[in-house]
């Protein structure tokens, strides 16, 4: 069964990154500009479309009423090496690139599509460290962004602190998923990271100060497999009806 909807490719040429990226915008089936819409915008925008497939997920669970209106938009990366200068807290690229959502992306979102403008019906998702940005970018810009979904993110001290310090995330909404595998994971610098230890610690802290959090831990390993499985109800969690 093919996709339902309407996939619509937008061109932004960003000051902040100095080169142009293409935002892939997911619209629903019985879309129409007389009904407002949730935006969710997922950082590996690519990877969400082909392996997790967003899309088909999504036509689902509209068709079943499951979620409220929500458009999906993904954006993309270059290469693994330009993945980690956007993402990675310490990444060249880090400033600028949740500069681009903010003062890019997003004007360019609320003026094509019939959404609410208000962060409460924006949503930032990301895996690994896909989800380390998201929960980076709310954080550090509340008032734009109030809802994350965050699937096996990276997390460092600099993560650690940044929660710490937010005045703000108590009124966010938050997923958050590890995988119980998730003790030896393959990074960008040919390294072996522990990702469940410090995921843990930051749900130790996100569950004293967030009122609408989610944590699972699940079977699986730091792989689309697992969040290609997670998809329908981290989406159910947070765009439910």
């Amino acid at each position: 069964m093919g996709r339902q909807g309407t996939m619509l490719d937008k061109e932004i040429n960003s000051d902040y990154l100095e080169e142009t990226l293409v935002v892939k915008i997911y619209k629903p089936k019985n879309f129409s500009s007389l009904y407002k819409y949730h935006i969710c915008i997922m950082q590996d925008g690519n990877d969400y479309y082909q392996l997790g497939r967003a899309a088909t997920v999504s036509d689902r669970l509209h068709e079943q009423k499951e979620i409220e209106n929500t458009i999906f938009v993904g954006i993309h990366y270059k290469d693994r090496y330009d993945r980690w200068d956007k993402y990675h807290p310490e990444g060249q690229k880090n400033e600028a690139y949740m500069k681009f959502l903010v003062f890019e992306a997003l004007p360019m979102l609320d003026r094509e599509l019939p959404s609410y403008h208000v962060g409460s019906t924006r949503v930032l998702m990301g895996d690994s460290l896909g989800g380390t940005i998201s929960l980076m970018t709310a954080l550090k810009y509340p008032n734009n962004f109030g809802k994350i979904i965050m699937q096996s993110p990276y997390v460092d001290d600099q993560v650690i602190k940044a929660v710490n310090h937010s005045s703000e995330i108590q009124n966010m909404s938050i997923y958050h998923t590890i995988g119980l595998d998730e003790t030896e994971v393959p990074t960008t610098k040919g390294e072996q990271d522990d990702f469940l230890t410090p995921n843990r610690e930051l749900h130790g802290i996100l569950k004293e100060k967030v009122n609408d959090y989610t944590y699972k831990e699940l079977e699986g390993k730091h792989t689309w497999k697992q969040w290609q499985k997670d998809l329908p109800e981290a989406l159910k969690q947070i765009f439910g009806n």
